[in-house]
């Protein structure tokens, strides 16, 4: 039996069946190298064997979503904490290695060794409950998000083949009304043998707003087409059946809308987070899931580079003072800064004042929002810090 080491660092290279893990020593030999099929019973298995190999082993996994869930959380119920290690990173240290093959054996064992020489890396935490509820909530919204947009376009290209005046009337992504009628009636001829007041009926009898508008409006389409075209029947149910679908999925997103509030609105640090201009209980629950754990930054800064607001130098030899949008950064945290940058410019206050400042200076709209976004990151890093929630005047200082 081989001698017991000191340390070890094992690798994990995740997926979503299988995972395969590496464990190399101090001079990165390889101590340990196999599948690990992505159940329990299995990955309990590996650990034992993993752990009887070294006094204190070292861990990094490549990818932190669901795929490693399972992995992460028996880890953290042994006691042991994991590193991410990017997958970029993993692909640009594989060329420090002798051979070109791509493996998951040799990408496990990439990982292994970078950790071994690295000692910078983002450990990886347990979500909470909570956390992991809103993980899940926001992203099956963005999901019911992405496939509303696809109807809604396959909803616009579909009547311009049959019956275009009625598509250019109505805008379909915000007007419960432009779905409401297309649900009922779809053709010109349709439209004018139900008349006015009937057609008023059929969406007031849904609780829309401005009924006999939309009434009128669908009239003046039907009256300006008098033709019809090949295959109107056919689009016509098509038709019907996606805005049926829509109006469905509108209620399902009102619903998660609803229990995301809810669920988000029950976190320590909601009020403080909810305070902040143009950060409502959506994008705050996106930002409790992209920012993890708050008190793994040391400093609003941090927050800031972590949302890829903070330009990196590019500098050599007497070419100084060169700044550039990083590469490697959290897309979802800044597109919540973003996003909350530009919904708070839409009212007066200091988020507007400090916009059109930037603008006044020469800035284009999106540098004037990204440096909007930025400043923000430190007011909302300060508010977090002393626990208080925003407000339009400065806090008073108090002399020591």
């Amino acid at each position: 039996m081989s001698e017991r080491r000191a340390q070890a660092w094992a690798g994990i290279d995740a997926g979503k069946g299988r995972h395969w893990g590496a464990v190399v020593d101090e001079t990165g030999a390889t101590l340990w190298s196999r599948k690990i099929d992505n159940d329990e019973s299995a990955i309990l298995t590996a650990l034992g064997e993993i752990l009887s190999l070294a006094e204190k082993v070292h861990w990094a996994v490549d990818i932190s979503g669901t795929s490693s869930a399972l992995l992460l959380a028996l880890l953290a119920a042994h006691g042991r904490q994991a590193v991410y290690v990017p997958g970029r990173t993993v692909n640009r240290m594989s060329g420090a290695y002798r051979g070109e093959a791509k493996t998951d054996a040799r990408d496990a064992h990439v990982i292994a060794e970078t950790i071994r020489h690295r000692r910078d890396f983002a450990a990886i935490d347990v979500p909470a409950q909570l956390a992991a509820d809103l993980a899940l909530l926001t992203a099956h919204r963005t999901d019911l998000v992405a496939d509303r947009g696809r109807m809604i376009n396959r909803l616009r290209d579909v009547p311009t083949g049959v019956f275009p005046a009625l598509e250019r009337a109505f805008d379909y992504s915000g007007h419960k009304g432009a779905l409401v009628l297309p649900a009922g009636y779809q053709t010109p001829t349709a439209i004018r043998r139900r008349g006015r007041a009937r057609l008023t009926a059929w969406p007031a009898n849904r609780s829309v707003r401005g009924a006999d508008a939309v009434a009128v409006t669908a009239l003046e389409a039907a009256q300006a087409q008098q033709t019809a075209l090949p295959g109107e029947d056919t689009a016509a149910q098509i038709v019907a059946d996606l805005a049926e679908q829509i109006l469905t999925l509108d209620d399902r997103l009102k619903r998660i809308d609803k229990q995301i509030r809810e669920t988000f609105r029950s976190h320590p640090q909601a009020e403080i987070i909810e305070s902040m201009p143009g950060m409502g209980p959506i994008l705050g629950a996106e930002f409790i899931v992209a920012a993890g754990d708050l008190a793994a930054y040391a400093d609003a800064g941090h927050l800031a580079s972590a949302a890829g607001l903070v330009p990196v130098p590019r500098d050599s030899g007497r070419r100084t003072g060169n700044l550039h949008r990083p590469k490697r950064y959290s897309r979802r945290l800044r597109r919540v800064f973003y996003m909350s940058a530009q919904t708070s410019i839409i009212r007066e206050g200091p988020n507007r004042e400090f916009y059109l400042k930037k603008r006044g200076a020469g800035c284009k709209h999106v540098q004037a929002v990204i440096a909007l976004a930025r400043r923000r990151a430190n007011v909302l890093g300060a508010l977090l810090r002393d626990g208080r929630v925003f407000t339009s005047a400065p806090p008073v200082t108090q002399l020591a």
